[in-house]
């Protein structure tokens, strides 16, 4: 036994011996090979492309700020396109678990829909260029060569390329869709509702996206709204309002003249979907610097956070003093009412401006979603108050805030109430015309018993029976 004991340690040694030398001696062979050898020109680099000498021709150490702000752009179009997993999961949180599927349904059908007919139509119906001040007519995205490759803007040299600002964009587009879903939540059509949302996305976001984005009227006027609190929050906010007036409220919801709680079924899911919202923000907000400007970028992130963060706190305090419970959704909202508030001027105000609009933002949303219930407007997750007042506020509050003269507040106020009354009438005249031809609401009975079984013949949660509904 011995003998073999030793055979098989002498085999592994040699083994060993054998690999070292294995790896070494090439080595070695190839160092000699390369001291004999005569020196030799160091390979060519590989071809640079044509458009690609071009630009670093032409602009020279600034094509590294191109890369870098498309880089960064493409990067916060991801981050707001994770915004809507944030919505899908906020909205189905709060409302029950029986209307959980057709919640999460809508969501993926927007962001596809926006996305699809953005591309088809908004985009370049909202950037026309040249145009009357009003309305443009949209057109396909194209193939974008030469000049029309990059954009630039604010002085900065070349910031994107189109299909850069396209991307970036488009996200923003199905938002406004998204912030009327949670609103008119479990009681409408599926079909209806698609319909009403195709529209909106495809052609009603995009005149008052360009009366100031793409060099309208309102921008002519020195109306200012950075990333959107009217031109997309106010915009879905009151979009929802004219659903909800037009849909009426859930069943069960007003019962004797009072209001009747209807739970959300998960705050779990609420609460990450509000973690996510907040996260996509940084790209909603930090994106729309449109580069990568070391100074605006990390202040829009800043100012972002703490309007945030100063919602959160003051809607917690107000609702703990008012309803004598400190209550979750009131926070979730009020982080939410924060950010929606800094989003028009999270570039133009100083870090502690932003805390106390963030802050005012947290306090409107507690009153106004006690106001809405009390007169009997039924929005099972605050997405009126949260983005369609909390939106005028924010744009107001870049009239008082912003050290800028060009800035009035006369201007802001014409400005965000153009857009919120532009979407209310709209969407109202949209919502009353389905309901008059194609029917808007679900049967009694498909309410009861939850849109998932109606709409979807499916559930969210089969395994866990009607004690979770």
């Amino acid at each position: 036994m011995k003998n073999w004991l030793k055979l098989l340690s002498g085999s592994l040694k040699l083994l060993c011996v054998f690999g070292v030398l294995t790896a070494t001696v090439p080595v070695f062979a190839e160092e000699a090979a390369a001291e004999a050898a005569p020196a030799e020109a160091a390979p060519a680099a590989p071809e640079i492309d044509e458009d690609l000498a071009a630009l670093q021709a032409t602009h020279g150490p600034a094509f590294d700020f191109f890369t870098v702000s498309n880089l960064w752009i493409l990067i916060a179009a991801g981050l707001v396109f994770i915004m809507h997993l944030g919505f899908a999961t906020l909205e189905s949180g709060l409302c029950q678990s029986k209307n959980t599927v057709n919640i999460l349904y809508k969501n993926v059908f927007i962001i596809c829909m926006g996305v699809f007919t953005y591309a088809l139509w908004g985009f370049n119906a909202m950037y026309p260029g040249e145009f009357n001040g009003w309305l443009a007519a949209g057109s396909p995205i194209g193939t974008y060569e030469g000049d029309d490759l990059t954009f630039a803007y604010g002085g900065t040299g070349l910031a994107m390329t189109a299909f850069t600002d396209f991307i970036f964009q488009a996200m923003f587009a199905a938002t406004a869709a998204t912030i009327v879903s949670g609103a008119v939540a479990e009681r409408i059509k599926l079909s209806s509702f698609m319909i009403i949302a195709t529209l909106l996305v495809a052609f009603a976001y995009p005149i008052t996206g360009s009366w100031k984005w793409g060099e309208g009227w309102l921008d002519a006027m020195g109306f200012y709204d950075f990333a959107g609190s009217s031109l997309v929050h106010g915009f879905g906010g009151f979009a929802a309002l004219a659903g909800v007036l037009v849909l009426g409220p859930r069943a069960g919801k007003y019962v004797g003249g009072k209001v009747k709680p209807i739970l959300g079924h998960s705050m779990p899911l609420a609460t990450i979907g509000v973690f996510l919202l907040f996260l996509g923000w940084f790209g909603f907000n930090g994106g729309s610097v449109l580069s990568a400007d070391p100074g605006l970028v990390s202040l829009v992130f800043v100012t972002t956070a703490i309007a945030a963060c100063a919602g959160g706190l003051a809607s917690m305090f107000v609702s703990w003093a008012l309803i004598k419970k400190p209550d979750l959704s009131m926070a979730l909202n009020g982080i939410l009412a924060g950010l929606v508030g800094i989003t028009a001027g999270a570039d133009s105000v100083s870090v502690w401006s932003a805390a106390l609009i963030g802050a005012l933002a947290g306090l409107i949303v507690v009153f106004s979603i006690l106001w809405f219930d009390k007169v009997k407007i039924d929005d099972p997750v605050g997405a009126i108050s949260v983005h369609g007042v909390c939106g005028i506020w924010g744009t107001l509050a870049v009239g008082i805030f912003s050290p800028s003269e060009d800035i009035t507040f006369t201007t802001q106020l014409i400005g965000t109430l153009s857009i919120c009354a532009f979407a209310f009438i709209v969407s109202y005249v949209l919502f009353f015309l389905v309901k008059a031809t194609l029917g808007i609401r679900v049967s009694a009975e498909e309410e009861n018993e939850g849109l998932d079984i109606g709409e979807h013949g499916n559930e969210a949660y089969p395994d866990f029976g009607t004690a979770h509904k």
